[in-house]
């Protein structure tokens, strides 16, 4: 056997063991298939919160304390995108990002984007249409058949979030290299399961309070290199500062070179819970995190009678009835555009997976299909 397959393989048993090990962390009192709304915490991540609101009760809270699990988190993030730290800015929310990317696009500019996407990477640019800037919606399979040479940016998730399915990233950026247009990609429901490769794209952001297991208060942003000096950064404060704790008080300008230019004064106890968790992760590795939660949706496909997807995300029509058996059997769903929506991560396993497919088994309408398979 060549010695990188050797290696590789390795990895992929190191792999499994940590998640075996990692899923020793969660401790649901319900079977939770809604990582899609809220990721679970790891006890790791428990653990550190604990410990700082501790501090922060008795009077010993230091605010550049805080740093260290941020800068770790960063770091993570990279590993599990593929980037540089250097490349990934923080903050809260990704309609801050998304916002920053609207208001640096010039006027009249096209914004191609897929019918019913989430809002927070659309209202931004719609909030531009004083300018000029048009948004145009098309359905999720023919989004890379609409790049024109008209269109500026392609603003899509990469796995939608109300019922899962995937964009298809290699023809989107195949078609953009055509025509020269850029493309934000929301991870928002893709890192934690899906591996990403970040430096395909001009930029990407994703939250982290679902597939990466933090509190809500999280985001990550990564920017191509060449493209980081044509943004404003419009929302800089002293947290964007080249020496953060030297950039307090008054001018000149002094941010930092590389994206923490574009951080955003961080929400303190949601880093310092999101470091542990991304240190499960990628300890995991993209590779098994993702054959795990397919592995899982796909089983619990099979058990309801649909076909295999490629979304860890399982969106299905059911009868008004099915929500209340889930309900008893202890299972937690949600339901988005009308639709049952489960999805499988780190903290699953078959017997949950098992535990769902009995609960409505039968009560999948007739005909249904999984929403979740690539668009062509």
């Amino acid at each position: 056997m060549p010695e990188n397959a050797t290696m590789e393989n390795t990895q992929a048993s190191d792999g499994w063991s940590r998640l075996a090990l990692a899923q020793t962390e969660f401790d649901p009192e319900v079977v939770y298939l809604n990582t899609a709304s809220l990721g679970l915490p790891p006890r790791r991540s428990l653990q550190a919160l604990e410990g700082v609101l501790e501090q922060w009760r008795a009077g010993i809270a230091s605010p550049p304390d805080y740093d260290a699990p941020l800068e770790g988190a960063r770091a993570s993030y990279a590993d599990l995108v593929g980037v540089d730290p250097s490349r990934v800015a923080v903050g809260s929310q990704v309609s801050v990002f998304a916002g920053l990317i609207a208001a640096s696009l010039p006027a009249g500019s096209e914004v191609l984007t897929a019918a019913g996407e989430f809002t927070s990477i659309v209202f931004p640019f719609l909030a531009q249409a004083r300018r000029g800037v048009l948004v145009r919606e098309v359905p999720l399979e023919h989004l890379a058949a609409a790049v024109s040479p008209r269109t500026a940016l392609v603003a899509v998730s990469a796995v939608q979030s109300s019922d899962g399915r995937l964009a298809d990233l290699d023809a989107l950026t195949e078609a953009c290299a055509v025509t020269g247009t850029r493309v934000l990609l929301d991870t928002t429901q893709a890192v934690g399961w899906l591996p990403v490769a970040a430096g395909r794209f001009a930029y990407t952001i994703g939250g982290g309070y679902k597939w990466l297991l933090a509190p809500r208060g999280t985001c990550f942003f990564t920017v191509q290199p060449d493209l980081a000096d044509e943004l404003t950064p419009y929302m800089a404060g002293w947290y964007a500062g080249g020496e953060r704790w030297d950039s307090l008080y008054g001018g000149p300008l002094r941010l930092a070179d590389d994206a923490r230019r574009f951080d955003v004064s961080p929400a303190w106890h949601s880093w310092v819970a999101q470091a542990p968790a991304l240190d499960l992760l990628t300890a995991i590795g993209p590779a098994v995190l993702h054959a795990h939660a397919l592995g899982l949706a796909n089983r619990f496909r099979a058990g309801v009678g649909l076909p295999p997807g490629d979304s860890a995300i399982v969106s299905v029509a059911a009868d008004p009835s099915t929500s209340r058996r889930l309900e008893r059997a202890g299972v937690i769903g949600s339901v988005r555009a009308g639709r049952l929506r489960l999805a499988f991560h780190v903290n699953n396993t078959t017997i949950d997976a098992d535990r769902a497919a009995d609960a409505v088994s039968g009560h999948v309408q007739e005909g249904n299909r999984q929403a979740g398979s690539r668009g062509r």
